[in-house]
């Protein structure tokens, strides 16, 4: 029989809540007139708050997480199961769901040849970036060991991971950051650089080949880039762009690094979001969707070339990957990992996601006719964007009061929407939008509905 929430506890932890937790990217100034949101309760893509509302998500736990949904059974049984059996050992030994889920996800990943574990987005990203230096201090003398990364995109929230981001308001404050982390432009067609131009996102990749140019191409080991820019604005790649990246990569012996920490795992409607662009990466990093947050895991994947690297003569001290990451070893991550696999193959996640993104795209498309505030809709799957602006032919951006404005109506309204939050100098105007893999069309229109609403009563 299902439980329902306890009220005085609730009050308990609220109240607890309040005089004790610092939230993430939050001024706690708001909150001496009103305690922060505690949730209690999900299922489905419902949750409810201590005061006993409900919400549907539209965020997927607010992070673009919870692809398979709240209250998965399966998935906490899985873990309970293998908490008692075994539930922590350092990846020197290996564990069964580690071993089974690595299996697993390389048949979904061909051309990739080995999983590392760690235990989030940003220490993914950490290890690659610790592999391609390594790499540089073994092969080439130190020197290849520049790292680009793309204005706009983002890859986590460590001192390096912020390196190798984008976004201004992210970084600023949290300098000096680590060297030899080089910016290139976006791809952000509706923000153009050179005005309306054919070909654009050939032109936005060639970018990348000048500043390895620049740079000089001995100097120059990696690129990081998100398959599509998820909180820089929900930026989809324009036409060309990838198999131009993926030319220069190859002329130029700089390795690809994939960051799918929020496409991976379903949410565009494959199971990676490089395979919607025929592409082969170096190496791969994940964690959100991996196991939609019930456990928390990290993978890094590379191929079997860069893993051969690393071997050899093991009289070598420094020949080897010298990383660990401790909750790497909790076996809770895999055993989660597996069984959210599972259900997002036999449920045929990958399908719904591609049939209802596609109603979702539509139903903004339609919005944007009604509400001039809309000046872009863009995305693929269910992970869709609307960027906001004062004037249409300016594409002058809304200011970030607005957008919240448009969050906090739709929160009133149950509906619980993400929004490009204190990134930007000027762009924090897009409404991002990723609600859970099972998503039904009754769900896509009760999101739709709720903006609509915003729009109507929100004025510029």
């Amino acid at each position: 029989m299902h439980k329902q929430p306890d009220g005085n506890n609730n009050i308990t932890a609220v109240a607890a809540d309040h005089e004790n937790v610092w939230h993430h990217l939050s001024n706690h100034s708001a909150y001496e007139e009103m305690a922060p949101m505690v949730i209690v309760e999900g299922s489905g893509l419902r949750v409810t708050d201590a005061n006993g509302k409900k919400y549907l998500d539209a965020v997927s736990g607010g992070l673009w997480t919870v692809n398979v949904g709240y209250g998965r059974e399966r998935i906490a049984r899985a873990v309970y199961d293998q908490l008692l059996k075994m539930h922590f050992f350092s990846q020197t030994a290996g564990n069964v769901p580690a071993a089974l889920f690595a299996e697993k996800l390389l048949q979904k990943m061909p051309g990739m040849g080995r999983v590392y574990y760690s235990n989030s987005g940003s220490e993914a990203n950490e290890k690659a970036y610790k592999l391609v230096r390594q790499i540089a201090a073994k092969k080439y003398n130190g020197k290849k060991h520049k790292i680009l990364f793309r204005e706009r995109d983002y890859h986590g929230t460590t001192i390096t991971a912020l390196s190798s981001t984008g976004q201004y308001e992210r970084k600023n404050q949290y300098g000096p950051f680590t060297p030899g982390f080089v910016e290139i432009p976006h791809c952000l067609e509706y923000r153009s650089q050179w005005g309306e131009i054919p070909d654009y996102g050939i032109k936005a990749a060639l970018e990348m080949e000048k500043v390895i140019l620049r740079e000089g191409p001995d100097t120059v080991g990696a690129v990081v880039l998100e398959p599509i820019t998820a909180g820089g604005g929900v930026i989809t790649p324009p036409r060309g762009y990838w198999k131009t990246i993926q030319e220069i990569c190859n002329k130029y012996n700089v390795l690809l690094h994939i960051d799918e920490v929020v496409c991976g795992l379903g949410r565009t409607g494959k199971w990676f979001g490089y395979q919607h662009y025929d592409i082969q990466p170096d190496i791969v990093t994940m964690a959100k969707g991996v196991a939609s947050g019930y456990a928390a895991i990290s993978c890094t994947v590379t191929t079997e070339e860069i893993f051969d690297i690393f071997k050899g003569d093991t009289t070598d001290r420094m020949g080897y990957f010298r990383d660990v990451s401790t909750y790497g070893g909790c076996a809770a991550g895999p055993a989660a990992a597996l069984e959210n696999m599972r259900i997002i193959e036999e449920e045929n996640l990958l399908q719904n996601a591609t049939v209802q993104g596609a109603y979702f795209n539509q139903r903004l498309h339609e919005l944007k006719h009604k509400h001039q505030v809309i000046g872009d809709v863009r995305g693929m799957g269910l992970f869709q964007g609307l960027e906001l602006v004062i004037d249409r032919d300016s594409k002058q951006p809304v200011e970030e009061s607005y957008v919240m404005q448009v969050a906090a109506h739709c929160l009133a309204n149950g509906v619980l929407i993400g929004r490009t939050n204190r990134s930007f100098r000027e762009f924090n105007n897009t409404i991002a939008l990723s609600p859970a893999l099972i998503a039904t069309r009754d769900d896509i229109d009760e999101i739709v509905d709720a903006l609509d609403a915003a729009f109507a009563e929100i004025k510029l």
